[in-house]
């Protein structure tokens, strides 16, 4: 799907005025049913409401290796781009796979987030430098000698809302808010976000109408079921 980065940031900013809420319902309507993820992704800290972006995958896995520093894993994040989230992919149970100053490493290329099927440490810190992260779990267990990165920019696997995968591939996007993240893929991007905007002009309205005095029931009969 060729866009500019201009298209590609335009459609960026747009999703962050719409909710995952909105979004999921668009999904199952076009049959798209597994691309919510599991309800324990989320904000870290918990100041950090919403983020959305270009994927950029990142995957590793358990192993023992020596301490030192995982080249692979710096190398990877090399490739991150203005308005990519890092989406980082792995059987690390237990483990952060990154803290603070990969956040800063990220965040200086113009990262703007990270999904993480896994850990993250240095909650506090990332938080003051105001980059986004939806993980799992929080930890103080580093991942050098544990897991590490064995490819970058491939499809990935994230745990999905009824326990199973959902396919996360480069250059699909990603949609967190307060309610939980959601996977969009990239063929869908445009559809998906004006029919989402669309349902979120209408719920304005109605919030708006039944401030005014209308009663829910009128409110349905008037915009219909949101």
């Amino acid at each position: 799907m060729g866009m500019t980065a201009a298209e590609k940031e335009s459609i960026r900013l747009r999703y962050l005025e719409v909710d995952t809420s909105n979004v999921a319902d668009v999904l199952d309507n076009m049959n798209l049913l597994q691309q919510g993820l599991a309800a324990d992704f989320g904000p870290y800290p918990e100041t950090c409401k919403r983020m959305a972006g270009w994927a950029y995958t990142i995957r590793g896995q358990m192993t023992p290796y020596p301490q030192g520093g995982d080249a692979d894993k710096m190398q990877a994040c090399q490739g991150l781009s203005p308005g990519e989230i890092g989406v980082w992919s792995g059987n690390g149970e237990g483990i952060c796979y990154f803290g603070e100053l990969i956040a800063l490493g990220m965040k200086e290329r113009g990262c703007v987030g990270a999904l993480i099927d896994g850990g993250i440490r240095d909650v506090r810190w990332i938080g003051e430098h105001q980059f986004p992260v939806f993980a799992r779990y929080k930890t103080s267990v580093q991942s050098i000698g544990r897991w590490k990165v064995n490819a970058c920019q491939v499809p990935v696997y994230m745990r999905g809302h009824d326990g199973g995968n959902v396919i996360v591939r480069p250059g699909d996007f990603i949609l967190a808010d307060e309610d939980g993240a959601i996977v969009i893929p990239v063929e869908h991007v445009h559809t998906v976000l004006v029919e989402a905007e669309r349902l979120t002009e209408i719920e304005k309205n109605i919030r708006k109408e039944i401030a005014n005095g209308l009663t829910l029931a009128e409110a349905l009969k008037k915009y219909g079921h949101v």
